[in-house]
């Protein structure tokens, strides 16, 4: 049998070598190259969109900011200039969900050992109360790393309006509501060109989401991880 198709060899060899190729270039074209998505306004629920910002259907960015962090120091967009990082929505006495927010986030910092140009930044919703050395207790309590991670506090009229026109982050209603309350479970992507690249469920760990829009922590560090590899 052997010495009958010893004349083929050659034949079959090449035969196998282009099987194979063509195995896995139709598996490559079925297989979807991951992508993230660049949100803009106009691509949100328009109950998250202030109704100054509605237009903006591209080059949403996150506007210029400056608080003062967990060790006094003054945190601007220039501490996160070509980066990436994930950014939160909190208060340290808050009984219900910012716990478990926080918790994750520690879980996200964990993660990230491997990748540290990669921050994140948690704004506080009760300035009043939570002041730097507030701030500095419990990042010292949670295992906050203040290398990379910052709690920030400043004037809540300024926290508010970048919450709901820049991060998309909670919902909006009547003009005169829009300093009132920012309480939300969202962790947004934000990527070194300071666009959102995804919305997230800072409670939900692993849990398959209700929106497809929202996603759990574990897709979360997936996207981050191709955002480091993807973004140059």
């Amino acid at each position: 049998m052997l010495k009958y198709l010893k004349p083929y060899r050659t034949f079959i060899i090449v035969f196998l070598i282009l099987s194979i190729a063509i195995f896995f270039g139709i598996y490559s074209l079925q297989t979807p190259e991951k992508m993230l998505p660049i949100y803009s306004p106009r691509d949100i629920n328009p109950e998250l969109v202030d109704s100054t910002v509605q237009h903006i259907g591209i080059d949403h960015k996150i506007a210029d900011f400056a608080f003062t962090n967990q060790n006094g120091k003054i945190i601007t967009q220039k501490d996160y200039e070509n980066t990436i990082y994930v950014a939160d929505f909190f208060f340290t006495t808050c009984p219900t969900i910012c716990p478990k927010m926080t918790d994750n986030m520690v879980w996200l910092q964990k993660q990230l050992k491997k990748y540290p140009s990669v921050k994140l930044l948690s704004f506080s919703v009760t300035p009043d109360i939570d002041t730097p050395e507030v701030l500095k207790k419990y990042a010292i309590k949670k295992g906050v790393d203040d290398s990379r991670w910052n709690l920030v506090t400043g004037d809540k009229k300024e926290i508010y309006y970048l919450a709901r026109k820049s991060y998309l982050a909670v919902k909006t209603g009547k003009p005169e509501e829009l300093y009132d309350m920012v309480h939300t479970e969202n962790f947004i992507l934000v990527d070194k060109n300071k666009r959102i690249r995804g919305f997230y469920d800072g409670t939900n760990l692993n849990q398959p989401s209700d929106d497809p829009k929202v996603k759990n922590m574990q897709q979360l560090l997936a996207d981050i991880i191709w955002l480091v590899e993807n973004q140059k």
